[in-house]
């Protein structure tokens, strides 16, 4: 599957569990980690973990290969690497402590109007 058919996946699926200010970030030509950081937010750590739950489980469904999962336990900060797209889900505290737009400044972002719903 490729790079955009699992973006769409994954920014769907957060935003129907009401991710909050989801972002993707092209960094593709800053670094070899990845080409794309997923990063989005919720209000508690038991949203966080619902929101990677949908995701994991749309992820399932359409076959998509999860490479690693980090946090689950502690719900604060839940990474999913899925290869060339790395999915960051934060608490709202948390993402605003460890501010990952920041330090990837460079890189682009990705239109994602398409695939979320407006509040």
């Amino acid at each position: 599957m490729d790079n955009q058919a699992i973006l769409k996946t994954v920014v769907t699926a957060a935003d129907d569990r009401r991710a909050h200010n989801i972002e993707v970030l092209n960094i593709e030509k800053l670094s070899i980690v990845g080409r794309y950081f997923v990063i989005m937010d919720a209000s508690s750590s038991r949203q966080v973990k619902a929101i990677s739950d949908h995701v994991l489980d749309e992820l399932a469904i359409q076959k998509i290969k999860v490479e690693h999962l980090e946090g689950k336990d502690q719900s604060k900060w839940i990474l999913l690497d899925l290869g060339d797209v790395l999915v960051h889900i934060f608490t709202t505290e948390t993402r605003e402590f460890y501010k990952l737009e920041k330090l990837w400044a460079d890189a682009t972002n990705e239109d994602i109007s398409a695939w979320v719903t407006e509040d």
